[in-house]
C-alpha cells in the first residue's frame, strides 16, 4: 500500500460533524453535532476531519459567485459516515464565511487548490485552502468537523502537506501565488513549515525548499547544466507558478517527496520531482512529464505493493497514453515505466483520438489487496453517438504492475449511476479515491465540471472487495447542499 495509508491512526470518540446553511445567505454557517459516536470506520486519518473514522470529500467550486463577487470560489466539505457522504452533512466554506479570514474577491477562485493533513497533531486532519495573491487559509479539524480559520500571508498556491524529514509530524510545503505567462518563468517565495503547527499560524521551524536543478532535472553541480542553460540554486524560491502538487514517498526513505506541476516558461508546463529530505530541504529527480492541460493527470501511491510508492501520469505529451514511473530505492527512472492505453487486453472500450485518458489521476486501494488500483478520467470519451460524454476506468494493480484484468468503466449511462450521459459532460474530469465509508474499500468520487452548463456535479461509487459497484451510487451538485450552482464548475477539484 501507499505510505499514506501506513500512516499511523489514532483512535478517536466523537460526534459526527454536520453543517447547515442558516438563513442569512452563504456567508453565515454553523456546525451542528450528533450523539457522540465510536470511530469504527478504518479510513486514512489524513481524510478524516472529525476523527470518526471516515473519510471527508472536499469539492472545489473555484468560479461560483459568492457575495455578489463573480468567480470568488469555495470548497465544500461534505462529510463521511457508515453510509458514505450526503448532500445533508457538509460544510461550505469561503472567503465570505464567518471566521475564514479576508473577504470574497473577484476572480480570487478561492479553493482552485487545498491539501488534507493533521498539521497541529490534535488527531484531526486540517484543510488548507489556496486563496491566490492575499495567501491560504487553515481550518482545523476537531470532534465537531473543520472550524475557524488561520491566515497564511503571501503563500496562496497549491499547498500540500507530507512528512517531509521523516521526523512523523505532518509539515507544510507552501507555494507563492505567480501567474503562469511569458517566455520566462517568473520567481516567488517557497517554504516548507514544519509541523506541529500552531493555530496561530507559527511552525515548528521552517525548511528550505531548494530549487537545485533546472527545468529537466539536471543537478545543480552537474556538468550538464553548463550545456542546457544552467541550473538554478535558488535556496527559498522557486521558479515558475506551481498550478498542482501530489504528495508520496518514491524511494522508500520515509521522507515523503512532491510532484509539482509547474510553468517551465515558452508555453510550457509540466511535472517536477521534490525528492524529501532533512534540514538542507529538497532535491530534484527525474518524473514523468503531466501532459494534460491543468495539472491533475498525476496520482501517487504503490501499484505494485513493493514498498515504494509509483508516480502514475495521464495523456501523457497530449497522446493519450498513461504512464506510471516505478519507485524505488533510487527514486525514479525512466527505464522503469510502464505504458498503456485503451488497447490494453481487458481494458473495456477503444483507444480514440481525444478521449483525454488520465485526465485525472488518483490511486488508492480499491478492492483491499494491498495493491494500488489506478482511477483514470476519460472525459473525452464518447459513448455510442454522444460525443466527450466521459467515463471513468479503475484500472487494479498487481506485482507487475497492471495488466488489464478486471478492469472497469463507468459513465452516466452504466446501470445505477445516476444521470443520462449527455454530449460535452465530461464525466470523469476530476477523481478521487477515499474511504468514505470507512469499510478498508476506497471510494471512488468523480467529478463532470461541464454538468448541468457548467455548474457541475460529483458522483460517488463505492468500493468493495470486487472492484467499485455502481449499486447505491450517489451525484450531487452544489444546488443540493444549497450553495452557490450557477457557473460554479462545481468539482474541479476533489479530494
Amino acid at each position: 500500500m501507499s505510505r499514506a495509508h501506513r500512516r499511523t491512526r489514532t483512535a478517536l470518540t466523537a460526534p459526527l460533524a454536520a453543517a447547515v446553511l442558516v438563513a442569512g445567505g452563504f456567508g453565515a454557517m454553523a456546525l451542528t453535532g450528533g450523539p457522540a459516536l465510536a470511530a469504527t470506520g478504518s479510513a486514512d486519518p489524513q481524510d478524516d476531519f472529525n476523527g470518526d473514522g471516515y473519510a471527508d470529500l472536499v469539492v472545489s467550486a473555484p468560479d461560483a459567485t459568492i457575495s455578489s463577487k463573480a468567480k470568488a470560489g469555495y470548497v465544500a466539505v461534505t462529510y463521511g459516515s457508515a453510509n458514505g457522504v450526503s448532500a445533508a452533512n457538509k460544510k461550505l466554506i469561503s472567503r465570505s464565511t464567518s471566521g475564514v479570514p479576508g473577504s470574497a474577491t473577484a476572480n480570487q477562485r478561492f479553493g482552485t487548490n487545498f491539501t488534507k493533513g493533521d498539521l497541529d497533531g490534535d488527531g484531526f486532519s486540517d484543510l488548507v485552502i489556496s486563496g491566490g495573491s492575499p495567501g491560504s487559509v487553515i481550518l482545523w479539524g476537531s470532534a465537531s468537523g473543520l472550524t475557524g480559520g488561520t491566515a497564511i500571508p503571501g503563500y496562496g498556491q497549491s499547498p500540500t502537506t507530507g512528512d517531509f524529514d521523516g521526523d512523523g509530524k505532518t509539515d507544510l510545503a507552501l507555494f507563492s501565488y505567480l501567474s503562469g505567462a511569458g517566455d520566462d518563468p517568473a520567481s516567488g517565495d517557497a517554504t516548507v513549515w514544519k509541523g506541529p503547527v500552531t493555530r496561530a499560524g507559527q511552525p515548528t521551524a521552517t525548511l528550505p525548499l531548494l530549487d537545485k536543478a533546472d527545468w529537466w532535472g539536471y543537478d545543480a553541480n552537474d556538468a550538464s547544466c553548463a550545456t542546457n542553460g544552467g541550473c538554478q540554486e535558488d535556496g527559498d524560491s522557486i521558479s515558475g507558478p506551481i498550478r498542482s502538487t501530489r504528495t508520496g514517498d518514491v524511494n522508500g526513505d520515509g521522507k515523503d517527496d512532491i510532484v509539482a506541476w509547474k510553468y517551465a516558461g515558452d508555453g510550457q508546463w509540466g511535472n517536477r520531482l521534490f525528492l524529501g529530505g532533512g534540514s538542507t530541504g529538497f532535491t530534484s529527480g527525474w518524473v514523468p512529464a503531466d501532459g494534460t492541460s491543468t495539472g491533475t493527470g498525476t496520482g501517487i501511491g504503490d501499484v505494485n505493493n513493493d514498498g515504494f510508492d509509483d508516480v502514475v501520469v495521464g495523456n501523457y505529451w497530449n497522446g493519450d497514453k498513461v504512464q506510471i514511473a516505478f519507485g524505488s530505492a533510487s527514486g525514479l527512472s525512466d527505464q522503469r515505466v510502464q505504458t498503456f492505453d485503451q488497447d490494453l487486453p481487458g481494458f473495456p472500450g477503444v483507444e480514440e483520438e481525444g478521449d483525454g485518458i488520465g485526465s485525472t489521476v488518483s490511486v488508492a486501494d480499491v478492492n483491499g489487496d494491498g495493491f494500488g488500483d489506478i482511477a483514470l478520467g476519460i472525459p473525452g470519451e464518447d459513448i455510442g453517438d454522444i460525443t466527450d460524454a466521459g467515463s471513468v476506468a479503475l484500472v487494479p494493480g498487481s506485482a507487475s504492475g497492471v495488466t488489464g484484468a478486471g478492469t472497469q468503466t463507468f459513465h452516466q449511462d452504466t446501470a445505477g449511476v445516476p444521470g443520462v450521459a449527455e454530449n460535452d459532460d465530461q464525466f470523469g474530469a476530476s477523481s478521487a479515491l477515499l474511504d468514505v465509508d470507512g469499510d478498508g474499500h476506497a471510494d471512488l468520487a468523480a467529478g463532470s465540471l461541464a454538468e448541468n452548463s457548467w455548474n457541475g456535479a460529483v458522483w460517488v461509487l463505492r468500493g468493495t472487495a470486487t472492484g467499485l459497484t455502481a449499486t447505491s451510487s450517489l451525484a450531487f451538485g452544489a444546488g443540493d447542499l444549497s450553495a452557490p450552482a450557477t457557473g460554479a464548475h462545481f468539482g474541479a477539484l476533489l479530494r
